[in-house]
């Protein structure tokens, strides 16, 4: 099958696939009035959020120190291969290269997550603070007495 027919299959499959497609929010997302129904109000699930924060740094830091784990043995064995007149020398040397880079890229985005999901947790709980701070010292409170 060439490429092309291949494609169009894989696109048609996945097209007959997808049962919903979001355009809006649903009209009456909990069944009647009010909220409770997980519509569409916005929802921060701190323990997820903090799952997810503490998994990336987890990698993080098994990162910095597992993935230059074999970096010293490359560096001998591409030595040892150039010293001998191998062209493969200089090539593994600059596949180590390449990986040290693309860790370094995947540790830095570790620490994006884990900094901006603890982030995140810390400004909503700022926030929610500072809105019940707000709305019991606001005159509504009054009226809701």
């Amino acid at each position: 099958m060439s490429f092309d027919k291949e494609w169009s299959a894989a696109r048609a499959t996945a097209t007959a696939n997808v049962s919903r497609r979001l355009n809006q929010a649903p009209a009456d997302p909990g069944g009647g009035g009010g909220s409770g129904g997980g519509g569409g109000d916005l929802e921060l699930n701190q323990d997820h959020i903090g799952a997810i924060g503490s998994d990336a740094y987890k990698l993080h830091t098994r990162l910095q120190t597992d993935g230059k784990h074999a970096a010293s043995a490359t560096v001998e064995a591409a030595g040892a291969l150039t010293k001998e007149g191998f062209a493969s020398g200089a090539a593994l040397l600059k596949a180590n290269s390449v990986w040290e880079s693309q860790v370094k890229t995947l540790v830095a985005a570790c620490a994006t997550i884990s900094n901006g999901l603890n982030y995140s947790l810390s400004s909503h709980a700022k926030d929610e603070q500072q809105l019940h701070a707000d709305f019991t010292a606001s005159a509504i409170d009054k009226y809701l007495k």
